[in-house]
């Protein structure tokens, strides 16, 4: 399978969700779930003033991680996934959803959290290290970023070893990796402020 040589465009995302609702079966999928469990668990705090989740997708996640954050702002690329997010999470007042392009419409503000699961391989080399920098100004004192990757193949930009590896090199000197884990199926990097 050959990969992407750039970051993937919004037209990419588009596609998959004009075509089917829930893409990645996030929804449904016991490996979503069972993943989604061990991020939360991997999280060195207990509740976040203010978080960024970056790629929410449909909301999945977004409405459990919201129940430890003051605020919550969630990004994605798609509007047809946003649309779902909103929907999923229109109880949740501390939540707010943007249709933004990263690394080029990074959020002002900083933040205790900053989440990307299973985003930054769909990146090319330069807009990851854009990334990791704008991640590492982006962080509160003492904040926590959280990456998780799927480890099998695929045609993105970048695996998720070769993703993970290279924001945490970029981010060396601002943040220091706290704890790993590893699946056969993915693996979790927490690095903190």
């Amino acid at each position: 399978m050959s990969r992407h040589e750039a970051s993937l465009p919004a037209t990419y995302f588009d596609a998959l969700y004009a075509e089917k609702a829930d893409p990645w079966h996030f929804a449904t999928s016991d490996y979503e779930g069972a993943k989604y469990a061990a991020t939360l668990a991997a999280l060195p705090k207990p509740r976040y003033r203010s978080a960024l989740e970056v790629g929410c997708s449909i909301g999945v996640l977004t409405q459990q991680l919201a129940e430890r954050c003051d605020r919550l702002l969630a990004l994605d690329i798609a509007a047809l996934a946003l649309d779902q997010a909103r929907e999923r999470c229109a109880a949740l007042g501390q939540v707010t959803f943007e249709q933004r392009r990263l690394p080029a419409e990074w959020p002002e503000g900083r933040f205790g959290l900053i989440l990307l699961s299973e985003v930054v391989y769909y990146l090319d080399q330069s807009d990851v290290q854009r990334l990791a920098e704008q991640a590492s100004t982006s962080i509160a004192d003492g904040g926590d970023v959280v990456l998780v990757h799927w480890l099998g193949e695929t045609h993105y930009p970048l695996t998720g070893d070769a993703a993970a590896n290279l924001f945490i090199e970029e981010s060396v000197g601002r943040l220091k990796v706290r704890h790993q884990a590893r699946t056969a199926d993915y693996r979790l990097d927490v690095l903190s402020a």
